[in-house]
């Protein structure tokens, strides 16, 4: 089966202040996030991807593009980011460009923190349909790659916090209610693999650490009793 890594845009101006972005234009990652979205471009540099699905918000394509950036020495590096209006950020509504600080104060605030399926923002998007056309896009492209590259293909998806996180608790197998639970810090990444029987979970919310274990991993779609040997140390010295 093929693997995903989905990696949540750098921190912007916008996370910095406490301001929900939304989908605004011109939110762009400030100095850290581009360091941050610059230390996973360097990460994912020892695994060739064969493709970069991103967000069409500028945010994550500027994280896209510093990832993509640093697999031009691969030999399957994809040419260009592929934008995908399914992975975009949660369409908030009147909520949009308003601060966390007075949101907190709504009424709704306590419902997308305890019972996100039933949360519909004023004006805007259903998370319960934020989720479903996220993880509908993020099988679909994981799908289209497998039949193109193999089951060891590696493809990169750029996306938001909350699309993230719906994204993993649907491979978890956990109701939307319960993703607050999960947290998907700017520029982290996740991996997970879609096998026939079940998707499975390696690895969430990871800032650091080496990958190169991927360039060369075959997945199985069966558990392994016991929990496995699980993939070498990386090789230090």
């Amino acid at each position: 089966m093929a693997t995903v890594l989905l990696v949540r845009h750098g921190r912007t101006t916008a996370n910095a202040t406490g301001l929900l972005a939304g989908r605004a234009a011109g939110i762009s990652l400030d100095q850290i996030g581009r360091d941050q979205a610059a230390l996973t471009g360097d990460r994912l540099a020892a695994v060739p991807v064969v493709g970069v699905v991103s967000s069409p918000l500028e945010r994550c394509q500027q994280t896209a593009r510093l990832i993509l950036d640093r697999q031009a020495d691969t030999p399957l590096a994809p040419v260009d980011i592929d934008l995908d209006s399914c992975l975009t950020e949660c369409d908030y509504g009147q909520w949009q460009g308003r601060m966390l600080s007075d949101l907190a104060t709504e009424g709704l605030w306590s419902v997308v923190q305890s019972q996100p399926s039933a949360v519909i923002f004023p004006g805007g998007e259903a998370m319960a349909a934020m989720q479903a056309r996220s993880v509908a896009a993020i099988r679909r492209h994981d799908a289209a790659f497998e039949a193109e590259h193999g089951p060891g293909a590696v493809w990169v998806a750029v996306s938001h916090g909350d699309i993230i996180k719906s994204i993993l608790a649907d491979a978890l197998g956990m109701h939307l209610d319960l993703f607050q639970r999960i947290n998907v810090g700017p520029a982290s990444v996740s991996i997970v693999g879609y096998g026939t029987s079940r998707p499975s979970v390696y690895a969430t919310n990871t800032d650091a650490g080496d990958l190169s274990w991927l360039s060369n991993s075959v997945h199985s779609d069966d558990a392994p009793v016991g929990g496995g040997a699980g993939h070498e140390a990386p090789r230090t010295g």
